[in-house]
C-alpha cells in the first residue's frame, strides 16, 4: 500500500476531487483543532490538484496529528 497524506488549507476544499483522494465529500474530513486545515489520503499516482503540495506517509501523518494542532487536550 502507498498511501500518502496531504494537509491542505481549509480555504483548498472546493478544488478537491473527491473521485481522486479516499475521503468522500467535505464532511468526511478530519480538520485540526483551529479548523483551517485539514488532510486527504490517496492511493497511486498524485492528484493534480495536490501537485506540489507536501505529501506524508503514515508513520509522519500519525506524529503530526498526535500533536497539540490536531489533536485537542482532554479535560481534566
Amino acid at each position: 500500500m502507498n498511501r500518502k497524506y496531504v494537509i491542505i488549507n481549509e480555504s483548498d476544499v472546493a478544488s478537491v476531487n473527491f473521485d481522486q483522494v479516499l475521503e468522500t465529500s467535505p464532511s468526511t474530513l478530519r480538520y485540526n483543532v483551529a479548523g483551517d486545515k485539514t488532510l486527504v489520503k490517496f492511493e497511486g499516482e498524485t492528484p493534480s490538484f495536490l501537485d506540489g503540495k507536501t505529501q506524508y506517509d503514515h508513520s509522519e501523518i500519525l506524529t503530526i496529528l498526535a500533536g497539540s494542532d490536531w489533536t485537542a487536550p482532554m479535560p481534566e
